[in-house]
């Protein structure tokens, strides 16, 4: 079921995607098994856009498909974690106003057991500073899809050493561009290649 899921939203079918997922979960389906088979039909996606298959539109509408379906999963997911395993602080960076992928690590976060503070889209460095402050946040994750996203992170990183807060948290980083290049650059503790790894990520740093 969850490799027809991950088909579906590939071919941004909306209804039958939403009525899989629903009937998936009246099955009792793994919630978190179905989050990761629309990650992987919307990688899907991102591969067609690229080549040119899909257009704006496409991308468009599978990423509300996306949403509407954790809409129907999170309640599932909510129910299964009785304690969080840590906080997290997640945003898109300034200047880019990417987040799909933002929004699926958010999610897969949440559903391993994480609290997820998301800050959206264009998010300044002072901004991401002040909600580690306030939550007491573990890790800071910052994604980025523009090479413009580059300096952004490297001024979170300076902004978050300049509060005194570096000691206490880990940062990690994410998005298509994103190497160890970037990394090094960056000077934050490491990046994921993709939604999964980030998970493992925080799970490490987190413990």
């Amino acid at each position: 079921m969850s490799e027809n899921i991950a088909a579906l939203i590939a071919e941004v079918e909306e209804d039958k995607t939403l009525a899989e997922v629903r009937k998936a979960l009246d099955e009792g389906t793994d919630p978190l098994s179905l989050v990761e088979a629309l990650r992987e039909g919307m990688s899907v996606v991102g591969d067609r856009y690229e080549a040119k298959e899909y257009f704006l539109p496409d991308l468009i509408l599978s990423a509300e498909i996306f949403k509407q379906s954790i809409a129907l999963i999170e309640p599932h997911l909510k129910n299964e974690s009785a304690s969080s395993k840590g906080n997290v602080v997640i945003g898109t960076v300034q200047g880019d106003i990417h987040d799909i992928g933002k929004n699926i690590v958010a999610t897969m976060l949440r559903c391993a057991g994480y609290e997820v503070q998301d800050l959206g889209v264009d998010v300044a460095p002072q901004t991401f500073v002040d909600k580690a402050k306030e939550t007491g946040a573990g890790l800071v994750a910052m994604s980025g899809l523009l090479t413009l996203a580059f300096d952004s992170m490297k001024n979170t990183v300076d902004a978050i050493q300049e509060a005194g807060l570096r000691d206490g948290l880990k940062i990690i980083i994410g998005g298509g561009p994103v190497n160890e290049k970037v990394l090094e650059y960056s000077g934050a503790d490491a990046y994921g290649k993709d939604p999964s790894e980030a998970v493992k990520l925080a799970g490490s740093f987190l413990g």
